[in-house]
């Protein structure tokens, strides 16, 4: 039995993602560049960034994501690697950098996930 295709206009992404300033360090043959996320998910993130990298680029990935520990805020460092998936000039500065994480430990992944849920739930752009 044949199945229905999805519309295009429907979502094809698998996990959640949320708009939020994320710190980024990220690093590879380039050099290292300091950014900050447009979006997160546990999958992978877009950035804005002053340089561009071509897509298949490998690079190492440092988020250093809100956390909350013992009622504490603090950051978590979660350190990975990733690989360039589109790039997309954003006037003559800029350029928006899909990067997808290909090598996340699934403590690291779950963590990315939590967060994204909270601030989903939240919606008030802080993370409480």
């Amino acid at each position: 039995m044949p199945q229905a295709s999805l519309p295009l206009s429907q979502e094809k992404r698998r996990h959640l993602r949320v708009e939020y300033n994320v710190p980024v360090k990220i690093s590879g043959g380039h050099g290292d560049i300091l950014a900050e996320t447009k979006n997160l998910s546990c999958s992978g993130e877009l950035c804005r960034m002053t340089q561009r990298l071509e897509p298949m680029t490998k690079l190492k990935i440092h988020l250093f994501l809100p956390s909350r520990e013992s009622g504490q805020k603090t950051t978590k460092k979660i350190t990975c690697q990733g690989v360039v998936v589109r790039t997309q000039a954003v006037g003559e500065d800029y350029y928006d950098t899909a990067i997808f994480f290909s090598d996340i430990a699934p403590k690291d992944s779950r963590a990315i996930n939590e967060f994204v849920e909270s601030m989903l739930e939240n919606k008030n752009g802080k993370y409480n």
